[in-house]
């Protein structure tokens, strides 16, 4: 699956994202202009050292990306959709779209793809979720139709030494 973010804004958003994107094995789009340097410390700190565990390519505008996969299947993440992010059936090479922290995707393009927009539930009056949140949100509900294929579902407590820690005795 794909993670496309349109002008993400907020280096510490796209650095989570990368990293989701890494334990997931999902591929990050970012659209230019961003809010910041690919090399902007905040950035590789929120990404950890997942940078090199992940695919990510940078586009100069979504006409960019378009071109690059002219048969892509797109849904759009937005407040103004019609329906549920859980009433669409998700398949492995879609690409969920995000827009920017502060203003989400431009109206010229919800109008275009309408059909294709989805929504996370929220009170009303609330604007809008953290950005790395909602990409996680909708990212796992989409993985977790699939099966999680390729991903490891099971932990193991094995070869952590858990005595070592002081609050363990009040457990």
């Amino acid at each position: 699956m794909h993670i496309v973010l349109v002008h993400p804004e907020i280096p510490q958003n796209t650095g989570n994202i990368a990293r989701t994107c890494a334990a997931t094995g999902m591929t990050l789009h970012l659209i230019k202009p961003l809010g910041f340097s690919l090399e902007d410390k905040y950035l590789k700190r929120a990404g950890l050292d997942y940078w090199n565990m992940m695919e990510y390519h940078v586009y100069d505008g979504f006409e960019q990306l378009l071109e690059t996969y002219p048969n892509a299947s797109m849904h759009f993440l937005t407040t103004k959709a019609p329906r549920c992010y859980t009433e669409v059936a998700y398949e492995p090479q879609d690409f969920l779209v995000f827009g920017c922290e502060t203003r989400g995707l431009p109206d010229s393009l919800l109008q275009k793809a309408y059909d294709r927009c989805v929504r996370l539930p929220m009170f009303e009056g609330a604007r809008s979720l953290n950005l790395s949140n909602s990409v996680a949100i909708v990212a796992y509900e989409a993985l977790r139709q699939q099966g999680f294929i390729n991903l490891k579902q099971e932990g193991s407590l094995t070869g952590r030494d858990d005595a070592a820690e002081p609050w363990m005795d009040y457990v």
